[in-house]
This record gives structure tokens, C-alpha cells and sequence, in this order.
């Protein structure tokens, strides 16, 4: 939609009926696209755009694509296209990743299943031609008695069942080859199931804040990268695990370098849960428990505490109570706790009651799930330290202990094409951590920077079109001062390629603007 060419570039595929796509629309259409939605042809065939009459062919296509997640068009826009739902499903993003790593990992056995599929389009295609043929002869001779004297019928029924069998015969040989190497892909789909459930754990990151959003295509190449670069092994369960492990680890370092710190721990858990979930080792109930808490009205049981208020009590007895009603795996535990309130006391007395065991029986009939849930109850305030505890369980340590940010790495994953943004918070200022890392990278001398604002604009793509050419860095600050150029600046990122000098890099710095 940014594109200075739009307009031109519709009038040739309406006047010469070619297919047109614009990607990135927004869920307000331009107006000037208004006559084309609306078909607006008068009588003699011709479609006013914009100041020009031009003739409309029958054969042109308007498609439109957007990127917004859940886009919410006016019903006025609705009636006038055809709405279709692309965005990508759980199991469609499973056999994605699934054939990328065969791809990559097993490229022979990937040859032969598309030489295979091509082979039965192949097949169905003959086999739809001579029912055609057959179907043809026999509507050209109205009479049985033509039908029966027709040579040429004949011969085509003749040479059909022929090409009948052939096909068959090679439908069946296939069938069996490809039975064997679907086998062999199916044995690697836990990689591309556990990469399903990363994809979709880091779309949910747009929840908590709308700059957190990451491309399919950013964690295609990322997966890709674990499929080269993670441990081998002809075991093809050790194999597994080690992508598995490697991307998981992979994916939060590089999603690490984009959050807010607060939200660091919250990805982690996401993380967990998600992977969890998968593995079938996780209960909807609890983990809905866990985040709602109670809910309804309980009727209070007297204080039998001497360490806790009658406040306190309340809400401690009320979350004991629903948790023993709603979830199985805790039922009792609020009579447990009234019985042997003491032994609790020791855990709401203790500096780290995340590491406390529980009493009686409940420290090993419960999971490490389970004891954040009664934990929270007790002592919410430690809550943070369980949720560690949990993830380094089921993860591992890296996980609670983000990667320290490290901007060669982050330029190490750039490209000419892909530029590095600086989110500023209130009193950061990277300015200077990038002049030292220019300097370090001898490119102190072929760097230039602009503070955006009023009439910046102009002079940032003079700076950009200079060093696209001799290969310079180009800093952009302050990008949140000028959003209505901000268009131009994805336009003119778009039309980046790398055609250019390979040193070159556009830096920005922005606030997060909603």
C-alpha cells in the first residue's frame, strides 16, 4: 500500500487483465479503490481511477493481503470483497516445519515424496483425460447401434484400459514408496510439533504488548538454523531431542532480546505451560485455578490459626476450599490444612517457602504445579520464586537466567535488508553503546545519524540512499517523533536488496508507539 507506483501499476493489470496483489493493506482501504471494489464499468467498458477513464478487462483479479492478526473490517467493506481466512493453524504450521526439516535434514527422502506427488498429479490427470475421450465418444453417437460400430471409440476404450492398468500399476508402486517414506517423515514429527507450539506461544506475546510480533518467514530461517547447527546423531530419538532442545533455547535468546524485562519470566512460563500442554502433562483446570484463582461466594470455617488475621484467613481458607472442590488432585487439602495448621506455619514463617516441602503426604502425592497452586494461597509473595523453580523443572536454568544483551550478536543476525531498532525506555540511551560498537567495527568514519522530527524525512533517505551505495551505517533516532513518515521508511526498506554494498546497516531507536 506504500508503494508511490500503486496506482500505475493497477491501471496496466485492469487495461492488460493481469492479477494484481497488494500486501500490508490496513483495515481502512485506501479510497482511490474504491471504483474497483465496486466494479464501477460504465456501458462502453471503461473504469474511471483516479482522473483517467480506462478500459476494464474481464480478465483482471484484485487480491489484498494484511498482516494484522484479527483485523475488524466495517460490513461496508465486507459486502464489497470476499473476506478469506489465511491465517495459519496449529496442524498446517506442524507440516510446514515438518517438510522444511526433511528438507534440510533428509533432502533425498524429500526429493522422492514430490516426485511422488507429481507423479499421482500426473496420473489423475491422464486418467481425467480419458474419461473425457470416453465421455466424448459416447455423446457424439446418439444411436447404440453408432456407438457399437464406431472404430474410433473402440480404439480409444482400447487404449484407455491400457493406459488404465499402466496407471494403476504405477499408482500402487507409489503407493508403497510412499507409504515407507511418510513413515520415515513421521518419525521427526515431535520436532515439528514442538515447533507449532513455540510459534504460536510467542504470537500470544502480542497480548501483553502489540510491538511484541514476530514473522513466520524470522522463525522459519530461525528453525533452520537449529536444524544445521544442533547436535547430530543417527539415533533418531537422541536427534530430537537435541533440535528440540537447541531451538527451544534458540528461540527464547533471540525473543529475550526484543521484551521488556519485566516480561522476561512471563515468556519463560509461557513457554513451559505451552510446551506442557503438548506433552499432556499439564491440567486445563489447574492452570486455569492458578491465574483466576476462586471464584463464588464459601462460607468461612473458624480461624483455627494463630499466625494468620482473620483477613488473611478468609481469603486463605476460601482459595483452599475451591481448590479442593474444583481440582481433583487437591481434594482434602482444605481440612488437611485446618488439621494441621502448624505444619503449614513453618512455610509462611521460612525466607524461601518455595523450597519447603509440604506436610504429610501432599509433598509427594502433589507436582511441582500443584505446590505453586497451594504455595500462592499461602504465601503469595514468593509466587515469583516458585515460577522459577517450575520453569528450571521442566526446562532448565538458562531459561530464569536471560542471555545478557549483546549487540554484535544482534548484528551477527542482521542483514542489509533487515534493520536493528533500539526500543527506548524512559532514561535509556544507546546512542553511545552503538558509537563504541561502530568504533569496534571500524565504521566510526561511515556512519551517519539524524534525529527524525518535522522535515527529517527527506534528508534520512538521502542518508539512506548514500550508504546503500558505499556500504556506510545509517542511524535513525527518535522514529516514534515521525510516524506519518513511517510508510515511507517501510517502503523504502522493502525495496531493499542484496544488490547493495553488504556493509551497509539502517539502525533506528523508537519508543513504543501504539
Amino acid at each position: 500500500m506504500s508503494d508511490s507506483t500503486l496506482l500505475r501499476n493497477l491501471e496496466i493489470c485492469i487495461q492488460h487483465g493481469k492479477w494484481c496483489l497488494i500486501e500490508n493493506v490496513g483495515e481502512d482501504l485506501d479510497p482511490a479503490l474504491e471504483p474497483i471494489l465496486l466494479k464501477q464499468v460504465d456501458k462502453s467498458g471503461m473504469l474511471r481511477l483516479g482522473d483517467k477513464s480506462i478500459p476494464w478487462s474481464k480478465d483482471f483479479k484484485f487480491f489484498m493481503t494484511t498482516t494484522i492478526p484479527n483485523p475488524h473490517y466495517a460490513p461496508e467493506t465486507q459486502v464489497k470483497v470476499t473476506v478469506l481466512n489465511f491465517a495459519i493453524t496449529p496442524y498446517g504450521l506442524e507440516e510446514q516445519m515438518l517438510n522444511q526439516f526433511v528438507s534440510q535434514e533428509l533432502p533425498d527422502l524429500q526429493k522422492r515424496k514430490d516426485q511422488i506427488v507429481q507423479l499421482n498429479a500426473q496420473s489423475a490427470r491422464q486418467l481425467r483425460d480419458i474419461e473425457e475421450a470416453i465421455l466424448h465418444g459416447l455423446t457424439k453417437n446418439k444411436q447404440i447401434s453408432d456407438i457399437l460400430n464406431s472404430d474410433e471409440l473402440i480404439n480409444v476404450l482400447d487404449e484407455s484400459k491400457e493406459v488404465s492398468d499402466e496407471i494403476s500399476g504405477r499408482l500402487a508402486e507409489s503407493a508403497i514408496t510412499e507409504k515407507e517414506i511418510d513413515e520415515k517423515r513421521e518419525t521427526f514429527r515431535p520436532v515439528a510439533f514442538r515447533a507449532s507450539i513455540l510459534f504460536f506461544a510467542i504470537v500470544d506475546l502480542a497480548v501483553i504488548d502489540p510491538m511484541y510480533q514476530y514473522s513466520l518467514q524470522w522463525f522459519s530461517n530461525l528453525f533452520g538454523g537449529s536444524v544445521d547447527n544442533s547436535g547430530k546423531s543417527d539415533n533418531s530419538q537422541q536427534r530430537i531431542k537435541n533440535l528440540n532442545d537447541h531451538f527451544t533455547l534458540s528461540l527464547y535468546e533471540n525473543v529475550c532480546r526484543s521484551l521488556f524485562e519485566a516480561h522476561k519470566l512471563l515468556f519463560s512460563l509461557t513457554l513451559t505451560i505451552k510446551i506442557l500442554f503438548g506433552a499432556e502433562q499439564m491440567d486445563a483446570s489447574e492452570l486455569r485455578f492458578f491465574l483466576a484463582g476462586p471464584s463464588g461466594e464459601v462460607k468461612i470455617e473458624p480461624n483455627p490459626t494463630l499466625w494468620l488475621g482473620d483477613l488473611e484467613w478468609a481469603e486463605t481458607y476460601k482459595q483452599l476450599f475451591k481448590m479442593s472442590e474444583l481440582l481433583p488432585s487437591l481434594k482434602g487439602i482444605d481440612k488437611f490444612f485446618i488439621e494441621n495448621n502448624k505444619a503449614f506455619q513453618e512455610i509462611y514463617d521460612s525466607n524461601e517457602p518455595h523450597n519447603m516441602p509440604l506436610p504429610g503426604v501432599w509433598n509427594e502425592n502433589v507436582n511441582s504445579f500443584q505446590k505453586m497452586i497451594i504455595l500462592k494461597c499461602i504465601r503469595p509473595d514468593k509466587i515469583t520464586f516458585s515460577v522459577k523453580n517450575f520453569i528450571m523443572e521442566h526446562l532448565g536454568k538458562a531459561f530464569v537466567e536471560p542471555p545478557l544483551f549483546s549487540l554484535s550478536k544482534s548484528f551477527k543476525d542482521s542483514s542489509i535488508t533487515t534493520p536493528l531498532i533500539f526500543v527506548l525506555s524512559a532514561g535509556s540511551d544507546p546512542v553511545e553503546d552503538f558509537k563504541r560498537f561502530a568504533e569496534e567495527m571500524n565504521m566510526s568514519k561511515k556512519t551517519q545519524e539524524i534525529s527524525l522530527g518535522r522535515g527529517q524525512g527527506v534528508k534520512a533517505e538521502v542518508m539512506i540512499s548514500d550508504n546503500l551505495t558505499r556500504g556506510g551505517w545509517v542511524l535513525l533516532m527518535n522514529c516514534h517523533l515521525a510516524v506519518s513518515w513511517m510508510p515511507k521508511l517501510e517502503q523504502i526498506v522493502e525495496n531493499m536488496d542484496d544488490t547493495k554494498h553488504r556493509d551497509f546497516r539502517l539502525w533506528l531507536t523508537s519508543m513504543p508507539n501504539k
